[in-house]
Parts: C-alpha cells; structure tokens; sequence
C-alpha cells in the first residue's frame, strides 16, 4: 500500500497506435483493428492500462503497439518495448500473455513477440502518403 492506503500500481502502461496508418483499413484491409483493440483491452484487463494514442511516427512498422513497464518492471530496469505489426489474435495474446506475467523489467519478452520488437528512430521514416 501507497501513504495514501492505494495499493501499489503494479500495472503496465500499452500504447496503442491509431492514427494516420495504424488501425486502419486503408493500410491494412482485411484486419479488425477494433475487435484487435478490444481483446487487447480485455486480454490485460488488471494487468495494464490500454491508451489509444495519435500517431507515434512509426508508420513503416504499424501496427505499433508499446508497452511500457509497471513501477516494479521500471525499478528492475524496464524500458518501454516497442512492437511492430501487431495484426492479428495471437499477437495480441502473446502481449497479453506477456504483460499478465509482468512486461518489461518483469518478465523477458517472449520469444514469439522478439521478432517484432524495434527501436523507434523518427529519421528512417519514409513521409508518404500511404
């Protein structure tokens, strides 16, 4: 518990980007951002907060998903982990699987999700109309 009788926020921050190519149709038709969206909301429901956010200038990689770590996970080393092509179920399960155990600083990224892990770098972006 907190001073302040609350207990402590053990729960991980997802960032979900859904902007100008993430999320949408036009990029990727044939995916169901919303029904990805919300079994992500449910999937780590108690273990983290799901944030819709604007674009995080990572187009070429989108689906961009970042996870970043609980309080414990940033006091073990945690950095926010970011994950490209987040399109389809078993995606969405493997971060959920993943923040349930814990995230970053807690729990080492999954194998099945190393692949789509990359550091974001706003100077390799291509700026075109997709």
């Amino acid at each position: 518990m907190t001073a302040y009788g609350r207990p402590r926020d053990h729960t991980c921050i997802v960032r979900v980007c859904r902007d100008c190519c993430c999320g949408s149709e036009r990029k990727h038709p044939g995916v169901d951002h919303d029904g990805l969206l919300a079994r992500l909301e449910v999937g780590t429901r108690g273990h983290a907060r799901v944030l819709r956010s604007a674009c995080l200038l990572a187009c070429d990689e989108s689906n961009v998903v970042v996870v970043t770590p609980s309080a414990p996970g940033r006091r073990a080393g945690g950095r926010p982990v970011w994950l490209r092509a987040v399109l389809d179920d078993d995606t969405v399960d493997d971060v959920s699987e993943w923040v349930a155990l814990g995230g970053p600083g807690v729990a080492a990224v999954p194998a099945a999700l190393a692949r789509r892990v990359f550091a974001p770098n706003a100077l390799s972006l291509r700026w075109s109309a997709v």
